[in-house]
């Protein structure tokens, strides 16, 4: 079966990241865009991953992971290579509402990281369900060299004009007729 594609406001969400290796890093930097209520869980820390939670003032323990870790916390990302931990987390978490991703390791997920792009307001999410990253990465790719720059002052002028129009049928023409001309101008 399929994830469900989900966008979520996270400003108000505790994560708790378990690791601190360069997929740690990675998984921690695509979080700091969305969230700085962060905290970090790893005995060895990779000096990148370090600079991170310095620059964005995060909570970090140099230790070993310990049950009841999670408690308080919305969603764990696991992002070590003892996959016994992965699977205790994982169990550890069920009958609570804390939500699991367990990088590379779907069996302990609840929800996986796709690939996407951000240029302002605009999100664009890529996934195979795990059956490809090297197709999702290339998807990734093909995607930042088509969407236009330009992206970010349509949809901040898009957002702005929303503000200023009364709902109805008329500000969804002339919304229509907006989106169709910069397609018609930017997408081939």
């Amino acid at each position: 079966m399929a994830y469900f594609p989900l966008y979520i406001d996270m400003k108000n969400l505790k994560v708790l990241l378990v690791g601190g290796s360069t997929i740690a890093c990675e998984k921690l930097g695509k979080l700091l865009l969305f969230t700085k209520e962060i905290t970090v869980i790893s005995s060895t820390i990779k000096k990148e991953t370090q600079l991170l939670i310095t620059e964005h003032n995060l909570t970090f323990y140099q230790r070993a992971y310990q049950v009841g870790d999670i408690d308080g916390f919305d969603i764990v990302v696991v992002a070590t290579n003892t996959l016994d931990l992965h699977q205790s987390i994982y169990e550890e978490s069920r009958g609570s509402r804390i939500l699991i991703n367990s990088v590379d390791n779907t069996k302990y997920c609840d929800f996986i990281f796709p690939s996407f792009i951000q240029k302002g307001d605009l999100t664009v999410a890529i996934s195979t369900n795990g059956a490809s990253p090297a197709f999702t990465k290339k998807m990734r790719q093909y995607f930042e060299e088509n969407i236009p720059n330009s992206v970010e002052t349509f949809l901040r002028n898009m957002k702005n004009l929303r503000k200023t129009m009364p709902k109805g049928k008329a500000r969804m023409k002339h919304f229509d007729y907006l989106v169709k001309g910069y397609f018609a101008k930017h997408f081939k």
